[in-house]
């Protein structure tokens, strides 16, 4: 039977952070739920100078340290990651209940081995949920995501692409 420290997660949600303390326990309390489900979870610190990177560690998260720049901390973060499919997801982003069953699905369809979610909007306006049907059918449409999507990619299709663009 092999040690479970040798064995390569499914999957690998790989999350860019700044000075994100104060809203950090709600992403820990979600980030924990997919880290009980399999995954494994990197915390990317662009140079925090609160207390991120302590909390994320206290609470039993791997935290990498990089210079800022959200496309140098996700490419930093594939790089100390270990399973050969890669979630890239935003500090304020939730992952919907069901993400591992659909991420299975993606992966294993055959597709071009990289996809995003659709967002979904919060807030009080009544014009959010127009802004989010407007964003998730220009990705339809197009193949452009945005970060706040929650890309993911196989790391295959990662390297080839050399990683994100430092923009």
């Amino acid at each position: 039977m092999p040690n479970a420290s040798t064995v390569k997660p499914e999957l690998s949600i790989i999350v860019p952070v700044l000075n994100e303390a104060a809203e950090l326990p709600d992403l820990l309390a979600h980030l924990t739920h997919w880290q009980q489900r399999g995954a494994e979870v990197v915390l990317v610190d662009g140079g925090s100078t609160d207390q991120t990177s302590d909390m994320a560690r206290d609470a039993g998260f791997e935290v990498v340290i990089t210079s800022a720049g959200r496309a140098n901390q996700m490419n930093a973060g594939a790089l100390a990651s270990h399973s050969e499919r890669l979630l890239f997801l935003h500090a304020d982003t939730r992952l919907p209940d069901d993400a591992d069953q659909l991420l299975s699905q993606a992966f294993s369809s055959g597709s071009s081995g990289w996809g995003r979610f659709d967002v979904v909007i919060e807030g009080r306006s009544k014009m959010l949920p127009v802004i989010a049907a407007l964003m998730n059918g220009r990705s339809r449409l197009s193949g452009i995501a945005t970060g706040d999507q929650a890309l993911f990619m196989t790391r295959k299709l990662f390297n080839k692409a050399g990683g994100f663009p430092e923009q």
